[in-house]
């Protein structure tokens, strides 16, 4: 398996709500980045996971744990970003199965 993209995990934990400006302020937090072998969700499994194709979905496979509190994971830190949908961990390997934001705050 050749771990060939870098994940870079958000928090947006510091961002708090003014109600004066309307606005969120703070930026997200960079937790940690790692190494990891990204491939698309077929279309068969997308369905059987979540009765639909309507997702673009990734599978995100990483060596080490991922952090436990994360909000959005960015890969090779370009747009888009993908939520968590489900993960597992299997013999080898931590496997991440991620969505497409809707894009809010």
């Amino acid at each position: 398996m050749i771990f060939d993209h870098h994940v870079y995990f958000y928090s947006k934990a510091q961002r708090k709500y003014n109600p004066h400006t309307s606005r969120y302020e703070g930026e997200p937090e960079l937790i940690d980045a790692m190494p990891a072998n990204v491939t698309d969700v077929g279309t068969n499994r997308s369905v059987q996971l979540f009765g639909n194709y309507n997702q673009n979905s990734k599978v995100v496979r990483t060596i080490k744990e991922p952090p436990t509190n994360w909000d959005y994971v960015m890969i090779d830190n370009h747009d888009p970003k993908f939520v968590l949908q489900t993960s597992r961990k299997p013999l080898k390997y931590y496997t991440l199965i991620v969505g497409e934001s809707n894009g809010k705050n």
